[in-house]
């Protein structure tokens, strides 16, 4: 019967919200402004999608749920009241969309999605579009950044190595264990110059092996290129072109998305406002994947 119903007039599909926080960075701050400019960027954006054939607004019923509420001196403690304020968002059927902020906010939508998609045994699958792995067990002191969603939400039982692969990973890292992390727990990954091979076929088999079973989707700008994006606090060189992780993001048609997050814009080091646009269009891709699987 609800299907039936326009999507205005259902209950919300897909909550977005701001996670102005940026507390967890380990090199360039500024990404709590990250939602803000998004979400401007985010007016030229139009509902049509052309490659899927879907007219995203007519399928998905969308809601900007405003910003969560941060503690800008605590990493923990904001990842605790973001997580608290998005568990009880909206109608329990909604998916979180957060766009952040750094990458350690991923944790947090990550654990509210968890508990609002049933805690299901073992975790939930996971697709990660990133320059690193964020699997880095401590910094500094710290276990709780924007270079450890990942390590964390493995350790908390909210995500299932064997069902998660990273998109895009490429240049030097801390230390082989971080590396080593992931490959002993199962991660598949797909380095910037194997996704440009065969980014695609990757992608198709990793849907076709998760079958029915929900996924969640985060994505840190710094898949990017710096050329492309250079707005964001972690730049690495060898990274996608725009067309390029568009291209693979749509790769992923056929997917049960949970929830998703997109992270790491830094508007004070965008040049034209490129990052900030292309930011808005990967969440529309995102939306679109969602609707797309609905209108099937």
């Amino acid at each position: 019967m609800l299907e039936s119903l326009p999507a205005a007039s259902r209950p919300v599909d897909w909550a977005i919200f701001g996670v102005p926080f940026d507390g967890g960075v380990t090199y360039r701050p500024g990404a709590r402004f990250g939602p803000r400019a998004i979400r401007e960027a985010s007016q030229y954006v139009k509902r049509y999608h052309i490659e899927h054939d879907v007219d995203v607004c007519e399928v998905l019923s969308l809601a900007d749920a405003g910003d969560a509420p941060v503690s800008p001196y605590g990493i923990k403690s904001t990842l605790d009241a973001v997580t608290q304020w998005a568990r009880k968002l909206a109608d329990p059927s909604t998916r979180l969309l957060a766009v952040g902020g750094d990458h350690s906010i991923a944790y947090a939508n990550i654990r509210a999605t968890w508990e609002r998609r049933g805690k299901p045994a073992g975790g939930l699958a996971l697709v990660h579009f990133d320059a690193h792995l964020d699997t880095v067990d401590s910094l500094w002191g710290e276990k709780w950044g924007h270079a450890s969603p990942f390590i964390r939400a493995i350790e908390d039982g909210l995500v299932d190595p064997k069902a998660m692969i990273s998109v895009g990973v490429r240049g030097p890292l801390n230390a082989k264990s971080d590396l080593d992390f992931a490959k002993s727990r199962g991660v598949s990954l797909v380095s910037a110059d194997e996704a440009r091979r065969d980014g695609a076929a990757a992608l198709h088999a990793f849907v076709k092996k998760l079958g029915m079973r929900e996924a969640y989707l985060t994505f840190d700008i710094d898949a990017v290129d710096p050329v492309y994006a250079p707005g964001t606090g972690t730049p690495c060189p060898g990274g996608f072109t725009s067309s390029e992780v568009l291209g693979l993001l749509r790769a992923l048609r056929g997917v049960h998305l949970s929830g998703a997050d997109v992270v790491e814009v830094l508007p004070d080091r965008d040049v034209g406002d490129a990052t900030s646009l292309l930011a808005s269009h990967v969440l529309f891709e995102i939306l679109a994947l969602d609707a797309v699987a609905k209108a099937a």
